[in-house]
């Protein structure tokens, strides 16, 4: 059967004007091509982030607490305090969520918020849940880290927990070893004690007072110049020595305690304090210096729980609320300090991930910068408004410094960049801290409700193509199919008149199955999550966008059009993601097929589910737009708009200030070109072949050298990417990858193993059937379906969809072998083509006339009866 997507081979009979057709195909071709290449240039003149708008009044009246004898907090220096030198303050703790900081519980904390500028820290390390030791190395180093090595991880599924940190009795950081050798079995090269190496190395003076803060100041060596000093007991002690450390160092670390979900012995703690861990009932002197032990092994602790949780942390929130404002009382003389309160990590491995506290006051961290008060923080890492990464802590710390380029690591070892505030309009403090509550309340909703979803989402599908390949390869011929024939009340018709009604089913379960993903996204526009019932809030939420988009793909004047679902569905998911990339990508957050915030990945731009997604539904659209052009014979039209679409989505994926995708490029561009040369009626031979993945080589560099070019802390990771490849760090970023792919296996994560499985199970459900339908000269097993027709006819009819499908193939395989994580690309790819395709196949069907099945049926319209005896709607 002639293939209408390829050009005639015979060359010797053609004429002139079939030699101009020819020329002009290749043309096109050509220009696609140079068009990909001139939209990564376009990248080098990137739009740049707007800067925020300095404000305009002057830092307000003094903070107040608002309960007890506490004293003013953030105040001007009085007349007779003597002035303070320190110029940055950090207050470190763990386990404080903003849900912890309310006027009755967290006077201090809650009015230092109302007036600072604030944001949700997401502080995910190497592991799910993360230790106040992972925290603090987090401030050290500007990286991932833990405290212990992946095979010996005291959380997660684990039963033991975080373990305590020690008080160092002399210059050596107890622990520090154990910390070196996490780091040195992790990808993520963590250079532990940069902090401390980069303020020797200015000759400031720091002071660290408490376990973590000692972990923050030390040096790459593990030790503290000078050493540290434990925290003072009572709040009078507490204010005095914050007063004699900001007045004698310029860098002041103080760690305030930490907020548990259980009950450690006080004989533990004392030991903890003193730094008198042990192990197997061996002391452990001091004088072992970086080899001793943070703490004592847990496994040797009985921990208790608390018998009313919640007035347990209650209870540690306001004693770490009075430790806090002992703390701001002995800062109240610093006139151009920054403060920083940060807790650093969660409340301990029994507790579920969560972002933390992060409030900062006083002077920017980048010189020019709004201060630092009534506004929320943001960064480049996320570009989102209220959140910042724990990563972000250390370059906000050396920018605050100006310690900044860096003279002991390369610039690549940060890989984070410092927050800044952005005023909210005439939002007020509380409307800012309810808005940082609210997000956490969104992200802890979302958390448990993936695995589930998925786990349906897959189950539905497979459900749908065991269906297809069993329930209707004929009527009641197994169990299955005479099952759905009881379903469909088939039982007492006769095949031609079950038949419409059968296939009328297929589509619309296959366009409503298609909607899902686009779906999810939009259910964001509404709180779900602050029902009763998050679950039963998003179930509804989600069914009814897949209603209205399963009611808008098949309404009536272009239902019965075969590729008119694929393009009304392709096209509303395809615009739905750009349009909210482009608009700062908020509808993924917390989505439930969008960005775990909790997880510390993407916040912005494409992460492979947005990428594998958007690019499957514009490919699809693409498809169904161009199949009525190619045809009418219309192919270099189909083209340029294969190639104009081409390069926008290239643009908005590889684009540093839009998607920002480093994986996207490589992926899509050949799948476009592909789609351009195959539209055009050009054969596709190596040299072209090899021509479209130079071009794919050449967009990813481009866009990722005008990353590069762009000032530091402007850069996404692209452009980190090519420096760390710069410095010769190229082989870590590559492991990190592949580390990522094959954990997603190793912990046997339900998203990804049940999406592989799904993958597997439409090969083997439905690649047999479907050959068999293809092939038989009377449809096979379908025949009763199709009329008798073989599906092969249906490629007369939609030319453009074995050139699509191909491209889609090669835009996901590539996007799979280059991703981190890539694994689960081609099946959130499935998900939506597969539905897709089987709906244009029922489509395709609806049209035959059963009595004959190679012509159209009546009223298909006249631009069918010029397809050459081929039967069905087109586009």
């Amino acid at each position: 059967m002639h293939d209408p997507t390829r050009p005639s081979a015979d060359r010797r009979e053609t004429t002139p004007r079939q030699r101009r057709r020819r020329t002009a195909q290749v043309v096109v071709a050509l220009l696609a091509l140079v068009g990909m290449l001139a939209t990564a240039v376009l990248a080098l003149a990137p739009i740049a982030l707007a800067a925020p708008a300095n404000a305009a009044t002057p830092q307000g009246t003094p903070v107040q607490a608002t309960g007890g004898d506490q004293a003013p907090l953030l105040t001007a220096p009085d007349a007779g305090v003597v002035d303070g030198d320190a110029s940055l303050v950090i207050i470190g703790t763990s386990g404080l969520t903003w849900q912890d900081v309310t006027p009755e519980n967290a006077p201090t904390l809650y009015e230092a918020g109302l007036s600072g500028a604030i944001a949700n820290l997401v502080v995910r390390s190497v592991r799910p849940t993360t230790c106040p030791a992972d925290g603090w190395l987090a401030l050290s180093s500007g990286a991932r880290a833990a405290d212990l090595q992946w095979n010996q991880r005291t959380t997660d599924s684990s039963t033991l927990t975080c373990r305590l940190l020690q008080q160092p009795t002399g210059e050596s950081v107890p622990g520090w070893a154990d910390y070196e050798a996490a780091a040195s079995t992790s990808s993520y090269a963590s250079h532990l004690g940069l902090f401390g190496d980069e303020v020797a190395a200015a000759g400031l003076q720091a002071t660290a007072i408490g376990p973590g803060a000692a972990i923050a100041l030390a040096t790459s060596d593990g030790t503290l110049p000078g050493g540290g000093e434990p925290l003072a007991g009572s709040a009078e002690a507490v204010t005095q020595q914050v007063i004699t450390a900001t007045t004698d160092s310029e860098v002041v670390v103080v760690d305030a305690g930490s907020i548990q979900t259980h009950i450690v012995p006080q004989s533990v703690v004392a030991d903890s304090a003193q730094g008198a861990g042990t192990t197997d009932g061996e002391s452990q002197s001091a004088d072992e210096g970086a080899g001793a032990p943070s703490a004592l092994p847990t496994e040797q602790v009985a921990l208790t729980p608390p018998e009313d949780v919640e007035a347990y942390r209650a209870e540690q929130v306001a004693q770490l609320d009075a430790r806090v404002a002992a703390i701001l009382e002995g800062t109240a003389h610093l006139d151009d300090a920054t403060i920083m309160i940060a807790s650093l990590a969660d409340a301990g491995s029994t507790s579920a991930p969560a972002m933390q506290v992060l409030i900062t006051h006083g002077e920017p961290f980048v010189a020019g910068g709004a201060p630092l008060r009534d506004a929320l923080l943001v960064t480049s890492s996320t570009r989102q408004d209220g959140y910042v990464l724990a990563t972000d802590l250390l370059p906000a710390a050396l920018d605050s410094l100006q310690l900044r380029p860096l003279a002991t690591a390369s610039s690549a070892a940060l890989v984070g960049a410092a927050p800044r505030a952005v005023e909210q309009g005439e939002a007020s403090g509380t409307v800012r801290i309810a808005t940082l509550q609210d997000d956490e309340v969104h992200a802890q909703a979302q958390r448990p409700l993936v695995a589930p979803f998925y786990l349906l989402l897959v189950i539905a599908n497979v459900t749908l193509y065991a269906v297809v390949a069993f329930g209707l390869s004929q009527p009641a011929r197994n169990r299955v199919a005479r099952a759905v024939a009881r379903w469909l009340r088939l039982d007492h018709m006769q095949p031609a008149e079950g038949r419409p009604r059968v296939l009328r089913a297929l589509r619309t379960v296959s366009v409503a199955l298609a909607a899902v993903p686009v779906s999810t996204m939009l259910a964001n526009l509404l709180p779900w999550w602050r029902l009763a019932s998050p679950a039963l809030g998003l179930a509804l939420t989600t069914a009814a966008f897949v209603a209205a988009v399963t009611l808008i793909a098949l309404a009536t004047p272009w239902r019965d059009r075969i590729l008119a679902p694929m393009g009304v569905v392709g096209g509303i998911t395809a615009l739905t993601y750009a349009v909210d990339i482009v608009t700062g990508a908020s509808l993924q957050l917390s989505a439930v097929m969008g960005v775990p915030v909790l997880v510390a990945g993407r916040f912005y731009g494409f992460n492979n589910t947005a990428f594998s997604i958007f690019a499957s539904a514009t490919i699809l659209t693409l498809i169904a737009v161009t199949n009525p052009l190619v045809r009418a014979g219309r192919r270099l039209l189909a083209a340029a708009i294969i190639a104009v679409v081409g390069l926008v989505a290239t643009f908005l994926i590889g684009s540093p200030t839009i998607g920002a995708d480093f994986g996207g490029p490589p992926a899509i561009v050949p799948a476009f070109l592909l789609l351009v040369l195959l539209a055009a009626g050009v054969r596709l031979t190596w040299p072209r072949i090899l021509l479209v993945l130079a071009a794919a080589v050449a967009a990813v560099t481009a866009f990722a050298m005008a990353d590069y070019l762009r000032p530091e802390d402007e850069r996404s990771h692209l452009g980190r990417f090519v420096e760390t490849v710069l410095d010769g760090g190229a082989w870590d970023v590559v492991a990190r990858k592949l580390e990522a792919n094959l954990r997603i296996l190793a912990n046997n994560r339900p998203l990804t193993i049940l999406a592989i499985t799904g993958v597997a199970l439409v090969v083997l459900l439905l690649a047999r059937p479907l050959r068999s339908a293809i092939n038989a000269p009377r449809g096979g097993k379908f025949g009763w379906l199709s009329s008798g027709a073989p599906l092969s006819q249906m490629g007369q009819v939609a030319p453009m969809l074995r050139p699509g499908l191909l491209a889609l193939a090669v835009c996901l395989g590539i996007g799979f072998l280059v991703n981190d994580s890539g694994i689960a690309i081609p099946a959130y790819g499935v998900t939506l083509a597969v539905p897709l395709l089987l709906a244009a196949c029922a489509n395709w069907m609806l049209t035959l006339d059963p009595e004959r099945p190679t012509e159209q049926v009546e009223g298909s319209g006249p631009a069918d009866a010029q397809s050459s005896g081929t039967s069905g709607k087109s586009e």
